[in-house]
């Protein structure tokens, strides 16, 4: 059986909320009891190390990878099962979507919007059929989906967008749903 591997686009800082932490941690503990593999931005700092370093205290095997010049900013974390050096942000990307079955967006800032959106897009136009969960906790992403809506709403989007968008407000939701998306 192939292993399934989940990326994980989330800040490098922790937020203002500690509930984003916690989730994050559950995540990552998660991720190592279902047997899948963690993608990620390789930082030891902020949401990313969190589910990195509960992913790992759980046995899981974890995949990161870090652009160079971001090495001592987002702490490379280099003790990780596979870690992997780019020269940028944009092969950062192309790294973890194509090491990847599932792809799921924690809070986090515009790294992570941009993250979202890129995966978002080259699903809409079918380069891809991987599942976009979107952990909204405590509905942090509400925003973002309200907007979406609002793109829909004005007619710069066809109604199909939103569907290729799956919200879950908890890890245990989110988990179902990925149990269900992996299968």
């Amino acid at each position: 059986m192939t292993t399934r591997s989940v990326c994980v686009f989330c800040g490098s800082r922790p937020g203002n909320d500690p509930i984003y932490s916690s989730e994050a941690e559950s995540l990552g503990t998660l991720l190592a009891k279902n047997k899948w593999r963690l993608v990620y931005g390789a930082g030891d700092v902020g949401l990313m190390g969190m589910v990195a370093r509960a992913t790992q205290d759980a046995g899981g095997e974890t995949f990161g990878v870090i652009p160079t010049h971001l090495m001592r900013a987002e702490v490379g974390k280099t003790d990780l099962s596979t870690f992997v050096v780019t020269e940028n942000m944009h092969e950062r990307k192309k790294v973890m979507f194509m090491n990847s079955d599932a792809i799921v967006i924690l809070p986090g800032g515009a790294g992570s919007l941009d993250e979202f959106f890129e995966v978002l897009t080259w699903r809409q136009l079918l380069l891809h059929q991987k599942p976009i969960f979107v952990l909204n906790t405590s509905g942090f992403w509400d925003p973002l989906l309200a907007l979406i809506d609002h793109v829909i709403d004005q007619g710069f989007a066809d109604k199909s967008l939103r569907e290729l968008i799956r919200p879950v407000a908890t890890t245990d939701e989110l988990i179902a749903a990925l149990r269900s998306a992996l299968s």
